[in-house]
């Protein structure tokens, strides 16, 4: 979590909106949870939640908020997300009644191939960190074009007034708290070995001191000239030629600090490459739970695929509260080896409407017993086939990575569920020299290797791909209106830390806050479950009964945000209490 006083972070608005209004005389309150009225914004944050709250109270709405938000969290959560990455942006729109996407997911260059990550000089994949740190994992960056796609489409500020807020909290600096200096801690070899990221993140060689204040002047130019210029100097000026010059010969710091093991590989990501991006708008997932219309997003993710893939089997397998930790981890067991087989970039449209069909739930769910667990790994289900006929055994999960997400709704009932990324916990390592941001190591969310021999692996790289991701923005509907939103970070993990919180909240019927709270576990079709510590004290004597066998305890799973919408108007905020330092949320009246 971020400190910087609210009052101050109220004076950064836009300069659009930058009147002082005696209505803002008051601060809002900024905890885990909040419940009002006239608009709602959670984060991880609690700078980019004030951020968001001033704009719903001069009048903006969900998707102003959202943007400004999302901007200022590219400067206090660098290491999460920012213009040098990508993410999926799910809108709900009172007025139509409609829920869309955008696909801002980041794109493999022209001259990308299957063997992207394999070492020429063995022919074996690069160890991970090889892959990562290098210009080889830099995927063109979407985040940008989301963002100014959205502001078109459906805001009604300019994203140059939205940028402002964003600039001013890079030029005066927020306070370094602890989860912050470990996450530069974390990645200090990687940072130290550019000058442009050891600059800004390594103050003196080492990581900035709890209590100290860092700025970021070059970001907030780089945002200035973005306002007064447009995205065309990101994608098609001087921007953009200096992430390519970066992606091409990366700079690397011939006194680095510390040292670093693997060679620093340049990538073949070129100019063409980001004149050519361009988001995509697909239809949302969509299934129904319970007589609710969850919405979800498509490819390139596979978030909404699996989360719905998971409540259909939970629906035709008649879970209840006495047994819903076991058919949610069954559940989520069965919907990632499908998702491993057959979901990519590229995925027939076919075979993505099977996937979230109530048919297909019923072929997966006949596997589930009551009293005993399956043994993990599972095969995927045989999309060509019917009955519970499994194929051949999927393939590993991706591990869990940093990314961020933020939730907006307004007064009108406009929501907005986005979830952006720039990979790793620091992306690639290198900031773009002069212009103050992390770029992305997107690409190492392809697989290295087919997964899926002797059948085709979906995530293999290929020319101008969007490489898989788990990212689940999630919108539930009532009767037509929206009910909740909900999003988390967490790599693969992302789609079981949304999953159990709707399984918290609509099957367990726990309160939100409660849902988000809870503490959780991961089966990702894996032997052992993850799980934070307090779940396997709770739960596990129970599940090990029924066959469960549980991996080595993690600290946290997610980072998740909600909203949801209460009768009358009002809304429940709800941020983690404590998991990544705690987030915060806000309403605009706390009262009518």
């Amino acid at each position: 979590m971020r400190i910087l006083p609210v009052l101050a972070a109220f004076s950064l608005s836009a300069t659009a909106l930058v009147a002082p209004s005696p209505a803002l005389a008051g601060a809002p309150t900024l905890g885990p949870t909040a419940t009002g009225y006239g608009g709602a914004v959670a984060t991880v944050d609690p700078t980019a939640t004030a951020v968001g709250i001033d704009v719903l109270r001069r009048g903006g709405n969900a998707v102003d908020a959202a943007l400004a938000a999302a901007a200022t969290l590219g400067v206090t959560e660098p290491f999460s997300a920012g213009i040098g990455g990508g993410g999926f942006f799910v809108y709900y729109d009172a007025r139509k009644r409609t829920v869309s996407t955008i696909d801002g997911r980041e794109s493999g260059p022209a001259t990308m191939r299957e063997n992207h990550f394999i070492d020429p000089a063995d022919g074996l994949p690069y160890d991970f960190p090889e892959a990562r740190v290098s210009g080889l994992s830099v995927g063109t960056p979407g985040t940008l074009a989301t963002w100014d796609t959205a502001a078109r489409k459906w805001g009604t500020r300019s994203l140059a007034s939205l940028l402002q807020p964003a600039a001013r909290v890079a030029d005066r600096g927020f306070t370094v708290d602890a989860t912050f200096r470990q996450q530069v801690a974390d990645n200090a070899a990687a940072f130290g070995q550019f000058a442009s990221t050891s600059d800004i993140y390594l103050p003196g060689g080492a990581p900035p001191a709890v209590g100290t204040t860092l700025r970021n002047p070059d970001l907030a130019d780089t945002y200035r000239l973005i306002a007064r210029k447009g995205i065309g100097v990101f994608y098609n000026g001087p921007v953009g030629a200096d992430i390519v010059r970066t992606v091409q010969n990366p700079p690397v710091d011939p006194t680095p600090i510390g040292t670093w093991a693997y060679p620093i590989r340049p990538g073949t990501l070129t100019t063409a490459d980001l004149r050519n991006y361009r988001v995509r708008t697909p239809d949302p997932t969509r299934s129904d739970f319970r007589g609710l219309t969850v919405y979800g997003m498509s490819t390139p993710s596979s978030g909404g695929v699996a989360v719905s893939e998971a409540l259909n089997i939970l629906e035709r397998a008649k879970v209840t509260p006495q047994n819903a930790l076991h058919y949610y981890l069954e559940s989520s067991a069965l919907a990632f080896a499908d998702r491993n087989r057959y979901v990519g970039a590229n995925t027939a449209e076919p075979v993505l409407r099977k996937l979230v069909s109530d048919s297909w739930a019923a072929q997966r769910a006949c596997q589930i017993s009551p009293t005993r667990a399956l043994t993990k790994p599972v095969p995927p289900g045989d999309i060509n086939a019917s009955g519970c006929t499994p194929a051949t055994v999927g393939g590993p999960t991706e591990q869990g990575m940093s990314t961020t997400n933020l939730t907006v709704a307004d007064k009108w009932g406009n929501v907005v569920e986005y979830t952006f990324t720039i990979e790793q916990t620091g992306g690639n390592a290198m900031v773009v020299p002069g212009r103050g941001f992390l770029l992305n190591n997107e690409l190492t969310d392809f697989n290295f290797t087919n997964t899926q021999a002797p059948a085709a692996d979906p995530n293999l790289p290929g020319p101008n791909k969007r490489p898989r991701s788990s990212m689940s923005p999630t919108i539930v509907v009532k009767d037509g209106k929206p009910f909740l939103a909900l999003g988390s970070p967490g790599g693969a993990t992302i789609i079981t830390t949304v999953l159990q919180i709707l399984v918290n909240r609509l099957v367990l019927g726990q309160s939100l806050p409660a849902a988000m709270a809870a503490p959780r576990a991961s089966q990702r079709n894996s032997a052992g479950i993850q799980a934070e510590p307090a779940f396997r004290t709770a739960y596990g004597p129970a599940l090990t009964a029924l066959g469960h066998t549980f991996a080595a305890d993690v600290p946290e799973l997610g980072a998740a945000t909600a909203i949801e919408l209460t009768p009358r108007g009002g809304f429940i905020a709800s941020s983690e209490p404590t998991r990544r330092g705690g987030g915060a949320a806000a309403v605009v009246h706390p009262t009518r």
